[in-house]
């Protein structure tokens, strides 16, 4: 059996989450043919991991601008795609076009037409699109999803959804690029892309009608300066004043974060570690939404991005009784350390409270790997064989744009104050949908 070929556009971060596996894990199947990125620093770094960290070879880098010239060239299977958010429907469209196959990272794109930009492609060309839900997979979200399918509460009347980022991991999305809602879409697509896509699953529904409220109320300088903070720097790097700050990053005291990012900002600018109280924050931190399903169930959902711990909390009730779920996560800096960390549980617990008997406890296995266990499920279905599946995990574009549909609704309730109607921002072509 000839192995799949795959190429990587950006090489941030995350890239390295599916190049190691992809290299490691299921090299007997797949080969990693090229990488491709803004920065040839970064790529380098890339490069040097793959043969000192994973003892692969060095693979051909192409800049961005030469990706045409990397897909015939090396005449990929599939295009996975790493970039910024904002740049993930070019990618996709292009690989596409030129006769490959896509794998996303999450969120699939930050906006309604780009969206539909990437639609018209699958349609034009008929390729195929993945996007990378890992929390799907993760053995406490999978059960949560067997209880509701097994009719053990009944059926769902409303959920009560509160989703904690704590002031390490919370805090990184204003250190980066995702600062700027034009690169990410706020928190409400790049970030609960993953929860709105997980209600999507659970309910096994999609969202009708969305209303939102947000605002930046705990980073940024004005609202430090509120809170009577006098010193202020741009970036921690060579920074007294970042020194002392606990939500600073030091770039230069991890050689990974060094490697990957300060080593490498000479070529493009982009910085890091950036101040999460400065100025030039464009995305919420504080986020509020209700969505009303097509099924009918009603959703409270919260987002806030600077509290002490991290996880979620989620009630469900319906007419046979009330599940609630909370869940515990580690904390931890995006590619600041172990892969394993990300996500990984610290607290689990899951109680149902059926009409007149008893309450008692869900069992769950403890799922190993980052995400809950989930991302190494999730990579065997992309890079292996796809296993049978009763809880339908794997995500196509159409669970994508699902997903960020809702965000995007969200981002435009909280502009103009008003609900918004899904179908309104987006036609799911005829026979997608169930």
């Amino acid at each position: 059996m000839s192995k799949k070929k795959y190429v990587i556009v950006g090489t941030g971060g995350r890239a390295e989450f599916f190049y190691s596996e992809l290299v490691t894990t299921f090299k007997e199947t797949s080969e990693l043919v090229a990488i491709c990125d803004v920065n040839q620093t970064r790529m380098n770094y890339a490069n040097k991991l793959l043969q000192e960290k994973y003892h692969y070879h060095e693979v051909p880098t192409y800049k961005t601008e030469k990706f045409d010239q990397m897909i015939g060239d090396t005449k990929p299977d599939f295009v996975l795609v790493c970039s910024i958010d904002r740049t993930h429907h070019k990618y996709i469209v292009r690989a596409m076009e030129l006769g490959c196959d896509v794998i996303s990272e999450k969120p699939m794109t930050v906006d309604e037409e780009k969206c539909q930009e990437i639609y018209d492609a699958i349609e034009r060309t008929g390729r195929n699109l993945r996007v990378t839900f890992n929390y799907r997979y993760a053995p406490h979200n999978t059960k949560i999803r067997e209880v509701i399918m097994d009719g053990t509460i009944g059926e769902i009347l409303s959920v009560n959804f509160e989703w904690l980022l704590n002031t390490q991991h919370g805090a990184d999305y204003f250190r980066r690029w995702h600062r700027d809602k034009r690169n990410s879409g706020g928190l409400l697509v790049h970030k609960s892309t993953h929860h709105f896509d997980l209600m999507n699953f659970w309910l096994d529904s999609r969202p009708d009608t969305v209303f939102a409220m947000g605002d930046l109320r705990f980073y940024g300088r004005e609202n430090a300066e509120k809170r009577g903070v006098t010193e202020f720097y741009q970036r921690a790097y060579g920074s007294e004043a970042a020194k002392d700050d606990p939500f600073a990053i030091h770039l230069d005291q991890n050689e990974h974060l060094k490697s990957m990012y300060l080593d490498a900002e000479h070529e493009d600018g982009y910085q890091r570690d950036q101040s999460v109280f400065g100025d030039n924050i464009s995305i919420e931190d504080t986020m509020s939404v209700m969505v009303k399903y097509k099924n009918k169930t009603v959703m409270n959902y919260s987002l806030n991005a600077y509290l002490p711990w991290e996880g979620f909390i989620i009630v469900f009730n319906g007419t046979k009784g009330r599940m609630e779920v909370r869940i515990t996560e580690q904390s931890y800096v995006n590619s600041g350390g172990d892969k394993a960390d990300e996500g990984a549980l610290q607290g689990m617990d899951i109680m149902i409270y059926p009409h007149f008997a008893a309450p008692y406890r869900v069992e769950i296995e403890q799922g190993v790997g980052g995400h809950g266990g989930g991302d190494p499920v999730m990579l065997g279905d992309i890079f292996d064989k796809k296993q049978e599946d009763r809880f339908n995990r794997a995500a196509s574009h159409i669970d994508g744009a699902m997903s960020i549909m809702t965000g995007i609704a969200a981002n435009r309730s909280i502009r103009t104050g008003q609900p918004v109607k899904v179908d309104d921002l987006f036609k799911f072509p005829t026979g997608s949908l169930k």
